[in-house]
């Protein structure tokens, strides 16, 4: 497995959106990414840009969002 977590250590899940504040994952997500190939790896942090963007708009992180 060569992707990279996209954990920030922000380990907090906003009730609004149920992501991570931190990396934007959800639990599903987070839970599935020791499994998961790289292929599912990437296609998780192809979704965290937006979800990103949408929990600045929110006003509950200023995270970026680590890049694979």
């Amino acid at each position: 497995m060569n992707v990279k977590s996209p954990c920030t250590n922000v380990c907090r899940m906003n009730p609004a959106t149920g992501w991570c504040e931190g990396c934007a994952r959800s639990i599903d997500e987070i839970s599935a990414w020791s499994r998961a190939d790289d292929a599912t790896r990437l296609a998780i942090l192809a979704r965290l840009p937006e979800r990103r963007a949408r929990l600045v708009a929110l006003g509950v992180t200023t995270i970026a969002v680590k890049e694979a």
